[in-house]
Parts: structure tokens; sequence; C-alpha cells
């Protein structure tokens, strides 16, 4: 529970894992997180974090686990290595698994919730499902994490602007949700001070909105102009990309709000852009 001290593990101490690790670290909690990198282990040792490779993570010394790392495949790598060891731990009180929106596929703009059926459509959405399968066969304390595009500080529009390696693509009735970091490391929180509730949640904001929406309103906070608008159909654009404009629909977040007692701090991305900005 949050209101006591455990051992938290994230697989994938990257963008999201690392600061959730850090706010725990803060509270007073063993932290630790795998990487693959020498550099990110020496950086994450500086901050208080422990770290392993997978193949020597601590199991069944865990009370709260989070998995950030992307699935093949198969599934999920973590889960083939260690669900028997974690199923069987005494300690373990909590599961997170960070996996997408994009399980829900395309919706032609509708809205989704929690409860609408899965129709992954690239083998990469596939897995995420797959994945969310394999660990919520393990019970009630494991939760689904459902992420729209991640942005926050050292991760958003406003610094590929500066770095002009933002683009606006057009395409008419185009949405895609959001989430601040910020917001995604207070939702795990209250999940996890709330153990009993729900399985799944979709994790982003309140306005779902076109990419081109939020490069323009980045680039008005900035006082430059926009990069010069690409239609959809005529832009030369790389598979990953492509595949995001493909699916398109607005994820309803009612549940963290109603389940988790989320108030966001960042509800739409012009709040969140303003506070990286350090605006009014």
């Amino acid at each position: 529970m949050m209101n006591q001290c455990g051992h938290a593990c994230s697989i994938g101490a990257g963008y999201v894992g690392r600061r959730w690790l850090a706010s725990l670290a803060a509270r007073g909690w063993e932290v630790s997180g795998t990487t693959r990198s020498r550099d990110k282990a020496d950086a994450l040792l500086r901050e208080g974090i422990s770290t392993y490779r997978l193949d020597n993570v601590p199991w069944a010394e865990l009370t709260h686990l989070l998995i950030t790392a992307a699935p093949d495949e198969a599934g999920d790598a973590v889960y083939r290595a260690a669900h028997k060891i974690i199923a069987a731990s005494p300690h373990i009180e909590w599961i997170g698994y960070l996996s997408t929106t994009g399980v829900y596929g395309d919706h032609k703009g509708a809205w989704v919730d929690e409860a609408t059926p899965l129709q992954p459509e690239s083998a990469r959405s596939m897995a995420r499902v797959m994945a969310e399968s394999q660990w919520l066969s393990l019970g009630a304390h494991v939760k689904i994490f459902r992420l729209g595009g991640i942005y926050g500080e050292g991760r958003n529009i406003l610094e590929q602007l500066h770095a002009g390696t933002a683009r606006r693509i057009l395409k008419d009735g185009q949405y895609f949700s959001r989430i601040h970091i910020e917001d995604i490391v207070r939702i795990l929180h209250a999940s996890m001070r709330a153990p009993a509730s729900g399985a799944v949640f979709n994790v982003c904001d309140d306005l779902p909105a076109s990419a081109s929406d939020v490069v323009e309103y980045g680039a008005k906070l900035l006082g430059m102009e926009p990069p010069r608008a690409e239609r959809y159909g005529d832009a030369a654009l790389s598979p990953m990309l492509a595949s995001f404009y493909e699916a398109n629909r607005r994820v309803d977040n009612s549940k963290i709000k109603r389940e988790l007692g989320i108030e966001l701090a960042y509800p739409t991305y012009k709040h969140g852009l303003r506070a990286i900005l350090g605006v009014d």
C-alpha cells in the first residue's frame, strides 16, 4: 500500500519507469529497475535506484512491479521468464502493465472505453493484447494501463519545434489521445492505493486532438511559425508513423476518475505544454 514502504521494481526503467521509481524513492521505498545500458544504469544508481538484468531480478522480494518493456511476437518476455515465481511470491501486492490504446484499433473517430471490444490491427498491437492477457491471468492484483501518447519534460512538441524536427501532418477528422508523464505517475500511485479497483484503465487526458492541432499550439506558444502543412496522403512517413495515422479513435478516461479518484493535473495538452514552458 502507498502508506507503507515496499520494494518496487520497474522492468524497463525508461521515461515512465524511472519517474515512477524516483517518486517512490522520495517516499522511502526500496526501488530498482532494469536497463541494458551501462550509462543508464550508472545514472539510475546516482538517483538511488538499484539496477538488475532481467535474469537476476529478485522477483520473490518485490511488493510492487511495473512492466514497461515492449512485448514480442509471443507476448511478454517478463511474464515468460518469471510469472511462476511472481505468482508464488508471498510479498507481491500490485503488478502494473503499461499497454497502449492501440489495442482498440480503428473506430473512425468514435469514443472507446475499457469495455470496448479489442480489435488490434498491427502486429505490435496484437502482441500487446497477448501480453495483457498473460498478466491478467495472474489475478486481481494485476492492473493494465492503456496509455495514450506520452509527453512531458524532455519529451514534447516544444522540443521538436526548437530542433526543427516537428512535422504538421493534416488528416481530416483524425484524433489522438495524450497523457502527461506526471499524471501517469499519479494514476499509478492511485491504483497502488486502491488495489481492489478495476483491472484495466485508459490513461489519457480529456481532450483528444489531431497531431497538427498540437503542433500549431506549440508553435503559437513559442511565437514561431508552424512547420509547413503536409497532407497525410502525400507525406512520406515511416511505417511506424503511418500506422498511428491509420487508426482513429477518441479514448474515454472517466474510469480513472470514477474508480481511482483522479483529477488530472494536465487535463489537456494545452495545460501540459504551458506548464512545460512555464507560462500561465
